[in-house]
């Protein structure tokens, strides 16, 4: 019996490992597959920039469905430093791009629609990051448009690092999940006569279906293996008070250049009862900083000589638009955290009731407003 139990020690973390992998390669995978859909797919939803209002629901929609704000964010820095588009029309689509990249905690948080406590608790994790990100564009998209406010900012701080060299930071993610991903990819791709976009149709497919099997173990060992002692450790230690979870976040997510893998693996957490959703509240804000510190250090490896016309520059501009509207979400909605969360826990106590507002928020939210607004406003 004692064998059993220390075999069991051993090969659940093991197992634990193998799904947190597998968790990971799925997130990945999502991103992946609508790069096959090709480039023009998405950068032509970028292009219309002329409207602060376009920009703004292009941003929420294009991130939504490639569910990468760096990609977005990519492309934005290439538009706006060849000339094609100004920071200033670039800023509004930073925001978007910052509300779109919610949507993958979102859609994590439905692997637990079976379970309605667990999907409650998932499901109000998730989209305190969604309401912090609707509040916050809410209050300094107006400000932005008329005063400018991150704009100046920004181009203070890329004047102040002008001649600095480059930091280059490279994800561990890229050297673990990555082979594997392009592995799948092109097996997909050697098999004859399907195009592409229905490779990238079956990545689609495959990364969700890994998603929702992963978390589903994930949380039953998380349950079997956590005990009392372990649950005081994650929330005396890790997520010790406001500081230490901010900062966790931050850390984290820097190191794995990713906020959507980050606050994904909060999710499941929330769910299975071993943090408290006040707690998560600092760890998601840290990690919305935390995504914006890799791509301001990158940009300081290609900023140009050419001042502030040149493309470095134009890509360091918009790296501290992305930061500065974090900062200054985090300043106001930090201390009064409890407005995301008081409408996160009713908005995941109405989807408990009946899980269709769920479907109803995400559809209408990331994808049907964005996409009529977008049409409306051009």
């Amino acid at each position: 019996m004692v064998g059993k139990q220390r075999l069991s020690s051993v090969v659940r973390p093991i197992v634990g490992l193998l799904f947190l992998y597998l968790f990971l390669v799925g997130i990945r995978l999502i991103g992946h597959s609508f790069s096959l859909f090709g480039h023009d797919f998405y950068e032509q939803l970028i292009n219309i920039y002329s409207n602060p209002f376009a920009g703004l629901f292009t941003g929420i929609l294009v991130t939504s469905i490639i569910q990468s704000s760096s990609t977005t964010t990519s492309l934005v820095v290439g538009l706006a430093g060849s000339g094609v588009i100004t920071i200033e029309s670039a800023v509004p689509i930073i925001m978007g791009a910052n509300m779109g990249t919610t949507v993958t905690s979102t859609l994590v948080s439905l692997s637990f629609l079976t379970r309605k406590e667990d999907f409650r608790r998932a499901f109000s994790a998730a989209t305190m990051h969604d309401f912090f990100n609707m509040f916050t564009i809410i209050i300094f998209f107006p400000l932005e448009i008329t005063f400018h406010i991150i704009q100046k900012s920004a181009t203070f701080f890329t004047e102040l690092f002008q001649g600095v060299g480059g930091v280059t930071l490279v994800s561990p993610l890229k050297y673990l999940i990555d082979p594997v991903v392009q592995s799948i990819t092109d097996i997909l791709l050697r098999i004859p006569r399907i195009p592409e976009t229905a490779v990238g149709i079956i990545l689609l497919v495959l990364s969700l279906i890994m998603i929702v099997i992963t978390l589903v173990y994930l949380v039953k060992l998380l349950r079997s293996m956590i005990v009392n002692q372990a649950e005081n450790m994650i929330e005396r230690y890790l997520f010790k008070n406001t500081f230490t979870a901010f900062l966790l976040g931050l850390l984290l997510t820097a190191i794995i250049q990713s906020s959507s893998v980050t606050i994904s693996l909060v999710v499941p957490l929330v769910a299975a009862g071993l943090l408290n959703i006040k707690l998560a509240y600092p760890f998601v804000l840290g990690a919305n900083i935390g995504t914006t510190v890799t791509a301001i250090l990158a940009s300081l490896a290609v900023v140009g000589e050419g001042g502030l016309e040149g493309v470095g520059m134009a890509g360091l501009t918009v790296a501290f638009c992305h930061l500065l509207f974090n900062l200054y979400g985090v300043v106001v909605f930090l201390p009064l955290r409890r407005i995301p969360l008081f409408c996160a826990t009713h908005l995941a106590d109405l989807a408990a009731k009946s899980r269709i507002w769920a479907f109803v928020f995400i559809t209408f939210i990331f994808f049907l407003i964005p996409l009529m607004l977008v049409f409306i406003t051009r």
